[in-house]
């Protein structure tokens, strides 16, 4: 009877753990600190030309300790969500404006709600995003973050330099490249510039969520609210602090 019993339980804990995995949501389960859910993806752009919507973000309104980024419906904008506040960018009249509503669609976005954050201090030689990508999987794996599943970060601080595009893309072209997309709308670099970067990290989300040659994506808010975008590249300042999701 013992070993019946034994054998059920077994069996129940084997099948939670499989629909845990197995989300049709499209949500990753981390831990109880927070989890990630996505729509739409990169590799369906690319390779199908499919930019039409995905999530309502009218849906998200309201929700507390939101943080959110991704790409406009028919990529007309970039996706910016901060503390449950937008900071949604377009092109308008050959500048970038900022939308602070809901009242918009999705072609590709990836969020979670985090409730509350732990600093850490970014070492001075932690310069390049390739070492900032290392850096922010070994912190995270110190601290008790499963990095096989996909985690937030923030970076707050002044940055030395970095590339930001906000999409425009251009009604009925349906041949897709990282290069077109960057080119697309406005682009520029910035220099000395105080930040709040929003970033989702994943080593098993490429052409989801993330390009194919790294594990993160980056979107950025100056902190003069005049710019708010995706991020190309990025040289790190000093005395820049990362903030992974702590408990709660």
């Amino acid at each position: 009877m013992k070993h019946s019993i034994l054998l059920f339980t077994v069996g129940l804990l084997f099948v939670s753990c499989s629909q845990s995995e197995d989300n049709p949501q499209n949500t990753i389960k981390q831990s109880t600190k927070f989890e990630v859910k996505y729509f739409g993806a990169l590799k369906n752009m690319m390779h199908q030309g499919d930019i039409s919507a995905k999530f309502d973000l009218g849906d998200l309104e309201g929700t507390k300790n939101l943080y959110a980024i991704g790409a406009l419906e028919n990529l007309k904008g970039e996706i910016q969500i901060f503390n449950g506040e937008t900071f949604n960018s377009f092109v308008q009249d050959s500048i970038v404006a900022i939308d602070k509503a809901f009242n918009k669609k999705a072609t590709l976005l990836v969020y979670s709600v985090v409730e509350r954050w732990k600093s850490y201090n970014i070492p001075d030689d932690i310069v390049t995003y390739e070492q900032l990508e290392k850096h922010i999987a070994s912190v995270a794996k110190k601290n008790g973050i499963n990095i096989e599943k996909a985690f937030p970060f923030l970076i707050e601080g002044k940055a030395l330099e970095f590339d930001w595009h906000v999409i425009n893309w251009k009604d009925g072209d349906t041949e897709h490249s990282h290069e077109k997309h960057v080119n697309s709308g406005l682009n520029g670099t910035k220099y000395n510039q105080q930040v709040e970067l929003l970033g989702f990290y994943s080593d098993s989300h490429h052409a989801v969520f993330t390009h194919h040659t790294t594990n993160m994506h980056i979107h950025v808010k100056t902190g003069d609210g005049k710019l708010a975008g995706h991020v190309d590249a990025l040289t790190l300042g000093k005395d820049m602090v990362l903030k992974l999701p702590g408990e709660k």
